[in-house]
């Protein structure tokens, strides 16, 4: 093998890794956004009902 080879080889490896790389760090973030949205409507939540109804 010459020095081209292993380089284009290495370049493919790499750019795979990437794209796994990328998909995970979708996959938590979108996540993340989730849980961070349940928090905020239970928070909502209680505090709607601590106002009293008319």
């Amino acid at each position: 093998m010459n020095i081209g080879d292993i380089l284009f080889q290495l370049f493919g490896i790499l750019v795979l890794v990437f794209f796994i790389a990328i998909i995970v760090f979708v996959a938590r973030s979108s996540k993340k956004r989730k849980d961070q949205l349940d928090r905020i409507e239970e928070k909502l939540d209680r505090v709607l009902r601590q106002i009293p109804k008319e």
